[in-house]
């Protein structure tokens, strides 16, 4: 059952429209998402969480620490350190040891990482985009205006009211 059928059958004044604002945007977000990795794995073989590594792997050609890594994409270290394992046995990402810090490795792409990594992001893209093909140019711009108010707002503390 998607976020939003919750409220299915209450009025404005049961739940107030910024509630169903949320759980609108939270069901849209999650049916995106789903797509998305139903997509990765039929085409590629891969979970989103692989490709995510890879997305911040790609932003950073020196590599990235484990530490970076698990900050970045907000999991465990213990989380980046099984995917890791997992695209270096395949080939698709290599450990390089730090200099200055012998316990310490970045994880960078490998070539055949970047390769794979390049033809995943350019179908992701038209996934995403395919997403938002009933919004005209204006309505996707206008949204995403919307939204920037939205994430501004909501990167300040939220006070509790009782």
């Amino acid at each position: 059952m998607d976020k939003e059928a919750r409220l299915n059958g209450t009025t404005s004044a049961e739940h107030p429209q910024a509630l169903r604002l949320w759980l609108r945007m939270l069901t849209c977000t999650q049916l995106i998402e789903t797509q998305v990795r139903t997509l990765l794995r039929e085409q590629f073989d891969t979970t989103l969480p692989r490709f995510d590594l890879m997305a911040q792997l790609e932003r950073a050609p020196d590599g990235l620490k484990m530490n970076e890594l698990s900050r970045r994409m907000m999991v465990t270290g213990g989380s980046v350190t099984g995917i890791t394992d997992q695209l270096v046995s395949e080939g698709l990402v290599e450990r390089v040891a730090v200099p200055d810090d012998r316990r310490a490795f970045r994880i960078k792409l490998t070539a055949k990482g970047r390769k794979q990594f390049i033809a995943m992001a350019h179908q992701h893209e038209s996934w995403i985009v395919d997403a938002f093909a009933g919004l005209t140019d204006k309505e996707i711009t206008t949204l995403h205006t919307l939204l920037g108010k939205v994430k501004a707002t909501a990167q300040t503390p939220l006070v509790e009211t009782l």
